[in-house]
């Protein structure tokens, strides 16, 4: 049976020219780009904007939004050599969320182990989802899927950061799907027709 050309130009429901991109190289990739991302933002940041307590983030600050962020993919690289994650034991170092030029710094570290970390390897993921202290649970996780949740983590963080940005530094220029998640702009972009 002939296929048509749209099938014969496919393999295994990819066009061919995707064919040589891997998971590794779309969630690093896309991991990257975020950091680079905030990176720009902090960039653009006077410090002591960085550092300002902002009413539309409850008194937070764009440097503890973003130092949350970065300590989630700390925890991520620290996981490498432990073989266990837990968010909820990140250090919030409030140098990182008082000093951009030391952010900065931090998030440059974190994009050059994405560039070297292609391989996938498993994980113990524990976490306490109660308000008292107990025990944690302990789930099976992988580097790959910790890494897609902190992509999804970092999208939501920079929502926030992009609406206290909005409403007090309006000197800072944001990319145009900064904060949004690239399900939403592939489906904005079929309700639009673009």
């Amino acid at each position: 049976m002939k296929q048509c050309d749209y099938c014969s130009k496919r393999k295994n429901g990819l066009p061919l020219d995707l064919q040589e991109i891997t998971l590794d190289m779309i969630i690093n990739s896309t991991a990257q780009e975020l950091l680079e991302q905030l990176k720009s933002t902090i960039l653009q940041l006077k410090e002591s904007h960085f550092t300002a307590k902002l009413e539309v983030l409850n008194g937070a600050t764009l440097g503890q939004h973003m130092r949350h962020t970065i300590e989630f993919f700390l925890c991520l690289f620290d996981a490498r050599n432990q073989g266990r994650l837990n968010y909820d034991l990140r250090k919030h170092d409030p140098f990182i969320e008082q000093d951009p030029k030391l952010a900065i710094s931090v998030i440059d570290s974190i994009i050059e182990f994405l560039e070297r970390e292609t391989e996938d390897f498993s994980l113990k993921h524990e976490a306490n989802y109660q308000l008292e202290e107990g025990p944690n649970v302990t789930m099976e996780s992988s580097f790959f899927r910790e890494l897609s949740y902190n992509i999804e983590h970092t999208i939501h963080h920079m929502a926030l950061i992009k609406i206290g940005i909005l409403t007090n530094f309006d000197y800072v220029t944001l990319p145009d799907h900064f904060g949004v998640a690239s399900s939403t702009v592939r489906h904005q972009n079929r309700v639009t027709g673009k």
